[in-house]
């Protein structure tokens, strides 16, 4: 599951292939969407959830309040089903999902960050990033990625930063698994499941209260 971007998204994998899937976009209803993406991709498969043996959740960047959803979400169902919960970068995923499209040679990812910003990263194939996701304004990374072709919303959002936009928009859960399964079979550990939050959330506790003494 993953919850990092405005797409809900949802996806049972058998370690080899997609049984089923959902994925709805709305920024604004993480909470009221994921549970029920659960119970539909359930029923599709028609398997119950203590079918489930392991939990995959995408960990961002992302905004906090959707990014957390999904994670703690991943971690009730980890710890009552008793199963592992593994992370992967959400940027990831959607190169990953970018690469099964037809995506080849090197290219970048970049999601909505709001405030004008951008989680993104650059990768040399699908399967490969080269260095660490980070936030910027696009005007201030649009040199560095000249002439590669931008993956996800960002791309879209700023056409003038990045004017070769590619698929997919947001990324999505089948290809989160996809890729845990190719990195768990051939041995690779996974990201534990913790927020990549790249920025401090927008809500925060004020400074240098006012003390108020009653008369």
């Amino acid at each position: 599951m993953d919850t990092a971007t405005p797409a809900v998204t949802v996806a049972l994998h058998d370690g080899a292939s997609v049984i089923a899937s959902s994925g709805q976009v709305d920024a604004r209803r993480h909470g009221e969407l994921l549970l029920p993406a659960v119970d539909r991709v359930l029923a599709e498969a028609g398997v119950n959830l203590d079918a489930v043996t392991g939990v995959v959740v995408g960990v961002g960047p992302g905004p906090y309040t959707g990014l957390r959803v999904g994670l703690v979400t991943a971690a009730t169902f980890g710890s009552a089903l008793a199963v592992p919960v593994h992370g992967i970068c959400t940027l990831d995923g959607l190169a990953y999902a970018a690469g099964q499209g037809g995506l080849e040679g090197s290219f970048a990812v970049a999601t909505d960050a709001r405030r004008k910003e951008v989680y993104w990263a650059r990768y040399e194939d699908a399967r490969t990033r080269t260095g660490d996701p980070a936030v910027d304004r696009p005007a201030d990374i649009a040199e560095a990625l000249a002439g590669l072709p931008v993956a996800g919303q960002g791309a879209v959002l700023y056409p003038e930063a990045f004017p070769d936009a590619r698929g997919p928009e947001h990324v999505a859960a089948g290809a989160l698994a996809a890729l845990a399964a190719e990195r768990l079979a051939a041995g690779q550990e996974l990201l534990e499941p913790q927020p990549l939050y790249l920025r401090r959330p927008d809500a925060q506790v004020p400074k240098n209260y006012k003390v108020v003494t009653p008369k």
